[in-house]
């Protein structure tokens, strides 16, 4: 009977992100039944296909997007990839390698939300680039907020990648970046003056 939100199909990522309204008089008192992903997500073997798919890591935004995070953040292999890429928002998907880091940086003008879903490793933040006074150990399941203007860091202490995703408000990487390694990212930066 009606659609409130219309794209065309390409718009469909991994697994079927659209969540469109449809009217089906057979469910309309089951509000989990009246939301289908995309076309073909009425059919079970579909679902179970998609439900073990890899993700197609690539920048979404500015598009309506659902994602299973925790499988996404588990799948990223690579120094940085933007997932999602608004006016006013930006997820990226970062692996940190054993003995590796994010890096000294500061962001003057953009909050930053972080969580790590495997991996361990210390964080360091501070308001001078020399006196980084705030440390915590921090592993699965853990979320750290940096404000803007803090001078921040992150070290892999564990045996294993750190991998964790990352909310910058406003954005702070072009969209569509994907970085492989650290020195990657290092260069990219340099470039557009970050």
């Amino acid at each position: 009977m009606y659609n409130v939100y219309q794209q065309p199909y390409f718009i469909y990522p991994y697994p079927c992100y659209m969540n469109t309204p449809q009217y089906n008089p057979n469910t309309m008192y089951n509000p989990y039944n009246m939301y289908r992903c995309c076309p073909y997500c009425h059919n079970d073997e579909h679902m179970k296909t998609q439900k073990s798919s890899k993700i197609q890591l690539k920048d979404y935004g500015p598009y309506p997007f659902v994602v299973n995070i925790e499988e996404a953040t588990k799948q990223n292999n690579t120094f940085r990839t933007a997932l999602w890429t608004g006016e006013n928002l930006q997820l990226t998907l970062m692996s940190i390698p054993v003995g590796g880091e994010i890096g000294l940086e500061i962001h003057p003008e953009t909050d930053q939300f972080l969580r790590i879903e495997d991996g361990e490793g210390i964080v360091k933040m501070g308001r001078r680039k020399d006196s980084l006074d705030f440390q915590h150990k921090v592993y699965d399941d853990f979320s750290f907020i940096i404000p803007a203007g803090i001078w921040h860091n992150l070290v892999n202490t564990g045996n294993k990648p750190i991998k964790l995703y990352s909310i910058y408000a406003p954005p702070q990487h072009p969209h569509g970046t994907v970085h492989p390694t650290k020195d990657d990212a290092e260069e990219a930066e340099e470039h557009h003056d970050h």
